[in-house]
């Protein structure tokens, strides 16, 4: 997985919901993006086959939580 989706910003956000007022280090939001990113990859691949059991070549909502579901 080279290609990094998920801006690193975003993941400062995420991980100061607990607390505004607490520092992030550089490694912790990479490794929220990585886990983040293999995770979403898992879900994705899961969605895609509930689509095409559904005789669908595109991915709907309904997918996606089904495969989270499933997971």
């Amino acid at each position: 997985m080279t290609d990094k989706l998920l801006p690193l910003a975003a993941m400062e956000r995420i991980l100061k919901k607990g607390d505004s007022n607490i520092r992030v280090s550089d490694p912790a939001k990479a490794e929220l993006r990585k886990v983040l990113e293999e995770y979403g990859e898992e879900l994705s691949r899961i969605a895609a086959r509930f689509a095409m059991h559904a005789g669908r070549k595109t991915i709907k909502a309904e997918d996606v939580r089904l495969a989270l579901k499933h997971k």
